[in-house]
């Protein structure tokens, strides 16, 4: 029992979103690179030229003018280089809480961001331009023009801001990623979209079908930097030091060279990406395994702690479940994501957080199927296994379970196949499954629609399949009614 309530106890604290505070370094970050041995760089590649991957010989790289720049910095501190690559607006948060050293993402200094994390000196200016569809190019070349239209941009980002001070009649879209932006563009859902220079042309080299509006804006230049943690001076002087040599050697150029060579590699789209969608395929398959097996383990813990005569473990469960039920599944994985950091001071890996939350969800869902499934066999059925003398165990496990599995399966199936879809969540903090693939093939590609259609493809098969199994064992099942 008192490793229950130990259990129970780290559970709850992870799931109470109690808010945390701005955690600052207790020694300089530099030192604590440096001990590690490792430079944790935050990313998000899926912003050609700037970081995308791309695949070489049959592996993956990460390759743009970020990364050589990365590369520059972990050689000038003698320590290793560790690309951590996730959702751009989940990047300020993984900062904070110490999962990642630096930021070195396309990512301009501003007054809000400079409140939570410092900045290094600018490494990059570019220019912000307006996207629009090649048929309105002349239709939409003033801010007058916009009044009303739908303008896209990244959320999080510059451009967001300058569409909310430049463009303030305008009908903003803010999304998580630059691709699904430009998708919305190319369907019409949006008028405009807002980027960066050197990223639009990359996108405009690779679609006959955009092109730049004439529009100006008045704050088009932004400068682009490093985050770091707050308080650590050692580190923001290091940065310094190997962006003054970037610059007095206009290294970026070089850099820009080399990311536009790797964006446009000859092969077909299967051979260049076909390793992404199976390396994905395979941690889907992987992650729902593991959250609907150690799910059912703990579900079967929690419904029978439901069913229990005992108030306190009957209400811990009643707690755990109803609150896991209430709340989204992508906040569960924020919480665990950055709660074991900030709370519990654990250094887990993005897939290992992602586990956790979806075995927590699992195990609340799962926790109620089989509890429903042993309430559905006939109360008579406890009682004559009594009276033939079997104890309230034995009879759970001679007669009830085996009667309430029939009741179960189905209801445990259909879970499996909702977790391969909901496991695309975890894409948000970087899990490299089938759906952050699929994003990074969008991002490297400058194709926002096919890879959305593979992933489709590939989920449907993987739950059409498993439905089909799992009819198959109910038939074999309802053979013995």
């Amino acid at each position: 029992m008192k490793n229950v309530w130990v259990f129970m106890l780290i559970t709850l604290l992870l799931l109470t979103g109690f808010p945390v505070d701005h955690v600052s370094a207790k020694e300089d970050q530099l030192d604590v690179i440096k001990k590690r041995g490792e430079l944790r760089v935050g990313l998000s590649a899926d912003y050609a030229p700037y970081e995308f991957e791309r695949t070489v010989n049959g592996k993956r790289e990460y390759v743009g003018i970020d990364i050589e720049l990365a590369k520059k910095i972990a050689k000038d501190l003698g320590v290793e280089l560790k690309i951590v690559n996730m959702q751009f607006d989940s990047l300020l948060g993984s900062l904070k809480t110490g999962k990642i050293d630096v930021i070195i993402s396309g990512m301009s200094p501003t007054p809000e961001r400079k409140k939570e994390v410092d900045f290094t000196d600018e490494y990059m200016q570019v220019k912000q331009r307006m996207v629009v569809q090649k048929k309105n190019q002349q239709k939409l070349k003033t801010v007058e023009d916009f009044k009303g239209k739908g303008v896209a941009a990244q959320k999080q980002t510059t451009q967001e801001e300058l569409a909310q001070t430049e463009l303030p009649e305008s009908n903003l879209t803010s999304l998580t990623r630059l691709p699904e932006a430009i998708m919305s563009l190319n369907t019409g859902k949006v008028d405009g979209v807002i980027m960066e220079g050197p990223v639009a042309d990359a996108y405009l080299s690779q679609n006959t079908q955009l092109a730049y509006s004439d529009l100006e804006f008045g704050n088009a230049d932004k400068g682009t930097a490093i985050a770091l943690p707050k308080d650590s001076p050692k580190l923001l002087d290091a940065l310094n030091a190997s962006i003054k040599e970037v610059n007095d050697q206009k290294l970026i150029e070089g850099y820009k060279e080399k990311a536009n060579e790797a964006m446009f590699d000859d092969g077909s789209f299967l051979s260049k990406y076909g390793i992404y969608f199976l390396q994905g395929l395979g941690a889907t398959i992987l992650i729902s395994l593991l959250g609907v097996v150690l799910g059912s383990l703990f579900g079967g813990i929690f419904a029978f702690m439901k069913l229990s005569t005992n108030k306190i473990l009957k209400a811990i469960a009643w707690v755990y479940i109803e609150f896991i039920r209430g709340t989204p599944l992508l906040v569960q994985v924020f919480l665990v994501y950055f709660g074991t950091t900030a709370v519990l001071g654990l250094d887990l890996s993005a897939f290992v957080c992602g586990a956790i939350a979806l075995i927590l969800n699992c195990g609340a869902y799962i926790a109620e199927i089989i509890r429903a499934g042993i309430k559905a066999v006939d109360k008579g059925q406890m009682e004559a296994a009594r009276s033939l003398g079997l104890s309230h165990a034995q009879a759970m496990n001679k007669v009830i379970m085996p009667q309430a599995i029939k009741n179960i399966l189905p209801a445990l199936g259909n879970e499996f196949i909702t977790v391969i879809k909901e496991s695309s969540i975890v894409s948000v903090i970087g899990v490299s499954e089938l759906m952050f693939n699929a994003q990074v093939v969008q991002g490297a590609s400058f194709d926002p629609f096919t890879p959305l259609l593979i992933v489709a493809i590939v989920y449907f098969l993987l739950t059409f399949g498993l439905s089909r199994v799992m009819n198959l064992f109910e038939r074999r099942m309802s053979v013995s009614d």
